[in-house]
Order: structure tokens, then sequence, then C-alpha cells
């Protein structure tokens, strides 16, 4: 068990999708609305303003920042500044839209709630949406359990994604294209992990946020638990960044709901250095 968690930056609201890149973090303070950035000594830079709720993050291959937009369920582009529409999700997102990860040709794969569970809605499964750099859009996996934080292998021939309420890690094979087949399950978790955030490692082992046990847990291929790390609020995702890539930021927060999140400001980025570096996407 890891507990020497240092605080990076904190007085946020609730973040989501951390990425590294250029030596920063990026991150979304989803009910802060905004996108930012913070060094690994804690500086926070203002990227762009996203009322709409920002999430998952990512990169088109010429450098350009991929925002998803969850309430209006968009995929949003930063051009000079200021954000455009990058492609329409609402015909297969059937509510607010999540976490993204952006494979190296550009192509995009988004998730989304499925349902609105926090109003009690009964359970509607989800469809994972395949964005091409073009701003197409098709499905690219159905039936799932609110899909949530996804990887994509360093070889870009396997998308392993988060089923939040299935407790499980699910993987697909990446066809030519981007199209996903081959649906296996990755690995079983415990019943009290509702995987959130992912991120993988040179190992091939991935590291799950779970916000209910306030921890992030590294996870092999076929369900082992070898390391985990506490923390002393929900653990929404994490992400292996910093110059070797060995280290792990936690994002975590004291409230989920949006309305206790905003009043709260409980959100923090938390690190730790962990022996095995980051590997594949994002």
């Amino acid at each position: 068990m890891i507990t020497d968690l240092r605080v990076v930056a904190d007085g946020f609201h609730f973040l989501e999708g951390p990425r590294w890149r250029d030596g920063r973090l990026w991150v979304s303070d989803m009910h802060g609305e905004r996108v930012v950035t913070v060094t690994p000594d804690g500086v926070v830079e203002p990227i762009v303003e996203v009322p709409t709720q920002p999430s998952g993050l990512g990169w088109l291959p010429d450098g350009r920042l991929l925002v998803v937009s969850m309430t209006d369920r968009r995929l949003l582009r930063l051009e000079a500044g200021r954000l455009v529409v990058h492609a329409e999700l609402s015909g297969l997102a059937t509510f607010h839209c999540n976490d993204m990860v952006v494979d190296p040709a550009g192509r995009a794969y988004v998730g989304n709630f499925g349902y609105d569970y926090e109003a009690g809605q009964a359970f509607t499964s989800a469809v994972l949406a395949l964005v091409h750099p073009d701003g197409r859009v098709e499905p690219a996996a159905d039936d799932l359990a609110f899909p949530n934080g996804t990887v994509i292998t360093p070889d870009g021939g396997t998308l392993i994604v988060a089923e939040t309420f299935a407790h499980r890690l699910t993987a697909f094979t990446i066809a030519p294209g981007g199209r996903l087949a081959g649906r296996r399950t990755w690995a079983s978790l415990d019943e009290q992990v509702y995987p959130d955030g992912i991120c993988l490692d040179a190992e091939g082992a991935i590291w799950v946020a779970s916000p209910l046990t306030n921890e992030a847990i590294r996870v092999r291929e076929g369900g082992a638990v070898t390391d985990r790390v506490a923390a002393d609020r929900h653990v929404i995702a994490c992400m292996l960044g910093g110059v070797d890539r060995r280290t792990l930021f936690v994002l975590a927060a004291t409230a989920i709901p949006r309305a206790e999140a905003r009043a709260q400001r409980g959100a923090r980025i938390l690190a730790t250095t962990v022996d095995v570096p980051g590997a594949g996407s994002p």
C-alpha cells in the first residue's frame, strides 16, 4: 500500500481526464467548467472555459486540443483560442458524455453515462463512440455499462475500457480504420470497485481509480491487484507522467455530485512515484 501521496495543487471543484503532455498535467475541472494545466510544482494555468462541463481530453496529430463537452454531448476542438464543434455525439450518446482516449492517428473514442443514474432512472447501456479525425461519428461498441476511462496499448492493437457499473475492464481488438472487435473481459474487479479513470504502464498493468474505496489500484490482466495507493477522499482518475512517466498523478475529490463539489471545492491533484513507467495512449 502506497501512502506517501503529496499534494501538487488543490482548491478545484471536481477533476477529470488527466493527460500528461509538454511537461504539464492537463485536467478538466468538470464542475469548475474549465480546462487547466498544472506543472509538477503546482503552477496552474487556465486554458479554456467550457460552460457545458469538460471531461475527456486528447489531441489531434497536429496538436489541436480535443475536449469532451458533457451536457450537450459534443466533442469540441480548440482553434486559435476558441472552441468549435469537432463532432456531434447526441445521435449515439443517450446521456452526458464523459471520458475519451485519442489514438496517434487522431481517432477519438468517447464514452457516455447511458442514463441519468443520479436521478434514479433505470439502467440503460451505453455506446462507445468512434470519432474520426474529420469529425465523422460511428458506434465503436455497444451494450456497455457506463463506459468510462479508456486506454490503447503501445502497439495500437488493443483498446481497454472501464465499465464502471459492471465492475470490470473490457478489451477490444482495434481493426484497421479504428473499429473494435473481439470483445472480452480483461479483468473482473471487486464489487466495491467502480472503475473510473485508468492509465496503462509499460508492464501492461492498468492503474484504476476507485472512487468509493478512495484508492487507485494497479491491476494485471485477469484481475490480480499488485499495488494500492490510498487517499483521504474519492479517487476519480489517474495518469502516469513526469519526465520519466513514473509519477502517478491522482485526481481526488471530497464530493462527487455537482452542487456539493462546487460548494466544497475539495478536489486536488496528488502524486507519488511508482516503479513502472506509463505506456500507450493516453
